[in-house]
């Protein structure tokens, strides 16, 4: 009746690829931070704007990820409700 859409994984070596970036991003910025030739204020504003940003970047992600899966369900509800107006018509049926 309907095709239902294989659900996308990632394979393992894209997540690690994932992880160890994200590790490697946040390594290299905070020893940049570290090292930075100013006052502990300024490198602890940059540390909280670092997480601000991080924590900002994963909520806009969820939320993109969020929106596009409903709409997903939302698609598949109104095929749903196609394909059965579909198997309920019958065209030679007299008025």
């Amino acid at each position: 009746m309907s095709e239902t859409p294989v659900k996308q994984q990632s394979t393992a070596a894209f997540y690690g690829q994932a992880v160890a970036s994200f590790a490697i991003a946040m390594a290299a910025t905070s020893v940049g931070i570290y090292r930075l030739d100013t006052g502990a204020w300024v490198r602890a504003f940059l540390a909280i704007a670092v997480l601000y940003l991080v924590t900002s970047a994963f909520t806009l992600a969820k939320v993109i990820r969020d929106r596009q899966e409903a709409g997903q369900i939302v698609s598949r509800v109104d095929q749903a409700r196609l394909e059965k107006l579909l198997a309920e018509h019958d065209p030679f049926e007299k008025i």
